[in-house]
């Protein structure tokens, strides 16, 4: 939860995704997959300059359904809403700034880090959910661009008998 009155000082946290992974799928799905636990962003950027129709393999597999780690460049199939505190928050803006110059063609930090603040604003933004909450994204071309939408996976509990675990609900 992040304050607006914050004590100078003061480590406030706010809601930010990072990686879990459930199974071993995106070591499969992916050319590189996040770490768990990892910190992640929507990551669309990562495929602005791609040709929809040349995507193929595991690329067009994490333009579907990926998050991009920050750290590792990785993609996650499956985000959680957790709890990250103000300094590694800023610290994330950093990390991905520099990961906008050495990856991304960003000339300079002066350039990169309000763009990557704006990312990592844009993420924490979808973190309007419980804590643990997971989250699936599915992307595609348009006229318009990249389009993202997610969906909050929810446990089904009432049934035991019921084999399937986890359910999709369309946000």
């Amino acid at each position: 939860m992040t304050h607006d009155n914050a004590t100078p000082g003061l480590n406030v946290s706010k809601r930010f995704l990072r990686a879990i992974q459930i199974d071993e799928s995106d070591k499969q799905v992916f050319e590189i997959a996040t770490t768990p636990g990892e910190w992640v962003v929507t990551g669309s950027f990562a495929f602005l300059d791609d040709d929809p129709a040349k995507l193929q393999g595991k690329r067009l597999q994490a333009f579907k359904g990926g998050f991009l780690g920050i750290d590792s460049l990785g993609w996650s199939t499956l985000a959680e809403v957790a709890e990250i505190d103000d300094l590694q928050y800023r610290r994330l803006v950093e990390l991905l700034a520099t990961q906008f110059i050495e990856n991304f063609g960003a000339p300079n930090m002066a350039s990169a880090e309000p763009v990557a603040q704006q990312e990592l604003d844009y993420t924490a933004s979808l973190c309007e959910h419980d804590l643990h909450t997971l989250l699936a994204i599915e992307r595609e071309f348009t006229d318009d661009g990249v389009v993202e939408r997610l969906r909050v996976i929810r446990q089904n509990a009432a049934d035991h008998a019921n084999v399937k675990l986890w359910g999709a609900v369309e946000e």
